[in-house]
């Protein structure tokens, strides 16, 4: 049986802003700065590699700007997900360095995007920004196994045992009502 402090970590604090039960945003989101940074340290890499390197020196710089919308995006919902969580447990510790992480690498990419957009460029990218970008995605790869940690061991936003078996039960159908178990 879980614990009350379980069930309040699985719960939204918020279900029209961080999603309803069983179905959080913050997951969603993540894709969309992690494909657009690693997209463009591609593109970085990929600049060195062809004869007129400018599209791709330039679509690598708004590929950062994307990733720190979505990041930004992102932070909102899971800063909620974080309030569910109760404070002085090893979910909330384990979630205050997976949100430590994350804002550091939005601020790297933040400086990143600074340093690229003041300067006009006919040729690839510098050294120095692919290996800021190289060290800021693999400080991402770490704070994205903290929040697997949060959703696969801890169980955060994540809907509890007997929901779960609903999807387990033969002859019951795929009913999903989004409602929270009854406790």
């Amino acid at each position: 049986m879980a614990s009350e402090s379980q069930l309040q970590a699985k719960r939204p604090v918020s279900a029209s802003l961080a999603g309803p039960y069983g179905h959080p945003f913050h997951p969603i989101l993540v894709t969309v700065p992690i494909g657009a940074w690693v997209a463009g340290l591609v593109f970085d890499i990929a600049s060195h590699a062809v004869h007129r390197p400018e599209f791709l020196t330039e679509g690598s710089q708004w590929l950062i700007a994307v990733g720190l919308i979505g990041a930004l995006a992102a932070a909102m919902v899971g800063f909620l997900d974080l309030f569910a969580i109760p404070t002085g447990t090893p979910a909330f510790r384990t979630a205050l360095v997976h949100m430590t992480l994350n804002l550091l690498v939005t601020a790297a990419y933040a400086v990143n995007f600074a340093w690229r957009h003041g300067t006009h460029t006919d040729g690839s990218v510098g050294l120095g920004k692919i290996a800021l970008s190289a060290v800021s995605l693999a400080v991402l790869g770490v704070s994205g196994f903290l929040g697997g940690k949060l959703a696969y061991r801890y169980g955060v936003r994540v809907a509890d045992e007997d929901t779960q078996a609903e999807g387990y039960t033969p002859g019951r159908g795929a009913r999903d009502t989004g409602s929270a178990p009854r406790t």
